[in-house]
């Protein structure tokens, strides 16, 4: 079999059909279910929701067991695993039962015109002209979009109302912490006379973290009302496909972090006639893998066989994998259309941590003969750090454990380099605030000023739901748990894995494509064998590959 492209290809390649593919998702029909099942696939409002109708599916469960038994399993079934120490029996349960409920017509739901459209959207393989041109714009100088945030401080500051924000939220935050609800109470009053959804970058923030600490004042039940009105107040699909568009346009970080893994992925596929890819999460409908399957496809010497296995967190309703399926459909029809060998299979489990080795890849799989390839974009660090049993292994451990028992060429994991998931409020509203923060003033910085209104959706879809969750939440509430890039290094390290060094050549060419494409401001950098991204001077991302530790080398 021939090399893998060199990495300057590689890295070009990856936006040569990643961007019709995203047109093809976001114009789905019921995209904006996904999508906010995406965000908060396991969010307290709507696993209670789901309770009811579980609980009717599993009082009749008994007069259909023998039907779900006997029913043959498809490539893209849905495997709902139930945990070690109980409890999950009931979901297990409604997961069975909802796909003996899917009529022909949900399994075949795309098959209405708007699928053949989306796919040949999806098989375009060039960018749209409009939306490469604005790529390949110059950088937009640091200190061009600056003017305008400076010059309204300075009319606030001649009329007297100036304020600092971030103090005033720190304050507030405090307040809330220590039990002041009057003090709080105030304080907040103040940040949201001062803040917006459509001011500078520190007032935008303000308005969304005010949000988070009212939920807070309130309560739990108010963080699910919260939540839950924000889905139905969100964008179109149309709206959502044009605010990512400029998201890609202006921001490297997801793109470095595909690029990253699938070189990775490329690499370790030498040689091979089967690779097997098990994607945790999949959270991001598919949008990393068009580009590795064209470049599979391609490769010198013949495409191998590949199979994917997608590990995610089931829906509520009566279609637990339902996302996951329309995924796997989409990929399935992509490969088809490189002339690619491609299975597929959806894994949809409440608790990952009871996922095994075998579940995923079967025993003993030929490593001579197939790759196993393991990929995490921001997805264990949504796992708890702490089992809630005493002296059981936290769940991301035992992931991790399965993970390397799963003996992957390569692992390629990228994580959120922030202490946010803390568990102390003061010090996670303060590290949220510093991340927020960057990713607030990176979009200020680069989006042009007649993308506002598409940053705003953005913001208000995204960015909002992801701090108000960060902020108000507790325990099982909080999605997001991200720890630094060095407590990652060592948790993989007591798991058994052995970091693999970034090659030099990888990270040149992706700070080349960042330098010509992207806003001088952007950070790439490596240290203790992680690629590092950032926005001036703040590490927000991390990216490193590993392999098992053979002979307890670490």
């Amino acid at each position: 079999m021939g090399p893998a492209a060199p990495p300057s290809e590689a890295a070009t390649a990856a936006d040569d059909v990643v961007l019709p593919y995203i047109s093809r998702i976001l114009m789905e029909e019921d995209m904006d279910d996904d999508m906010f099942f995406c965000l908060y696939p396991d969010h307290p409002a709507l696993l209670e929701a789901q309770q009811p109708f579980a609980q009717i599916l599993l009082s009749s469960s008994s007069g259909i067991a023998g039907e779900l038994n006997s029913a043959p399993m498809e490539d893209s079934a849905a495997l709902m695993k139930g945990s070690k120490h109980g409890g999950d029996e009931l979901e297990a349960e409604a997961g069975r039962a909802s796909k003996l409920m899917a009529t022909p017509e949900e399994e075949e739901e795309d098959d209405d015109g708007v699928g053949e459209m989306l796919e040949k959207m999806m098989l375009n393989g060039d960018e749209d002209e409009a939306f490469h041109g604005e790529m390949d714009a110059p950088r937009v100088p640091a200190e061009k979009n600056g003017g305008k945030a400076a010059r309204r401080r300075r009319r606030r500051q001649g009329k007297g109302e100036v304020v600092d924000l971030r103090e005033l939220l720190m304050s507030c935050a405090q307040a809330v912490a220590s039990g002041n609800r009057r003090s709080a109470g105030e304080l907040l009053e103040q940040i949201k006379r001062h803040s917006s959804p459509t001011g500078d970058a520190t007032e935008r923030l303000a308005h969304y973290f005010a949000d988070g600490l009212e939920a807070r004042l309130a309560g739990a039940s108010s963080l699910e009302r919260r939540l839950l009105a924000s889905a139905e107040e969100r964008a179109s699909a149309m709206e959502l496909l044009e605010a990512y568009q400029v998201f890609m346009a202006a921001c490297c970080f997801k793109w470095v972090a595909f690029t990253f893994a699938n070189m990775a992925i490329l690499r370790a596929a030498e040689g091979r006639s089967k690779l097997h890819i098990v994607d945790y999460g999949g959270q991001y409908h598919g949008l990393q893998w068009p580009s590795l399957l064209q470049r599979l496809a391609e490769r010198e010497g013949g495409p191998p066989e590949v199979r994917m296995t997608l590990v995610g967190h089931p829906q509520p309703g009566f279609r637990p994998a339902r996302r996951l399926e329309r995924t796997g459909r989409r990929l399935s029809n992509c490969a088809r259309a490189f002339g690619l060998p491609f299975k597929f299979r959806a894994v949809a489990a409440a608790r990952w941590e009871t996922v095994t080795a075998e579940d995923v890849v079967g025993v003993d799989p030929d490593p001579d003969e197939e790759a196993v390839v393991v990929n995490d974009v921001l997805s264990l660090g949504t796992l708890m750090d702490e089992s809630g049993v005493f002296d059981d292994p936290s769940p991301r451990d035992t992931v991790l454990g399965s993970i390397r028992d799963m003996r992957p060429a390569v692992f390629v994991q990228a994580v959120v380099n922030s202490a946010h998931g803390a568990p102390f409020f003061p010090t996670r509203f303060r590290e949220a605030l510093f991340f927020f923060s960057a990713l607030f003033d990176m979009l200020d910085a680069t989006t042009p000023e007649e993308g506002s209104r598409l940053r705003t959706v953005l913001e208000r879809d995204v960015l909002r739901r992801a701090a108000v969750g960060v902020i108000a939440g507790e325990g099982a509430e909080r999605v997001e748990r991200p720890e630094t890039y060095r407590r990652w290094q060592a948790r993989n390290r007591r798991a058994g894995l052995r970091q693999v060094a970034v090659e030099g050549d990888v990270v040149e060419a992706v700070r080349r494509r960042v330098r010509r494409r992207h806003h001088e401001e952007f950070v790439i950098e490596e240290d203790a064998g992680w690629l590092l991204q950032g926005w001036k001077g703040r590490i927000l991302y991390a990216h490193s590959a590993w392999v098992v530790a053979e002979d307890g080398a670490r």
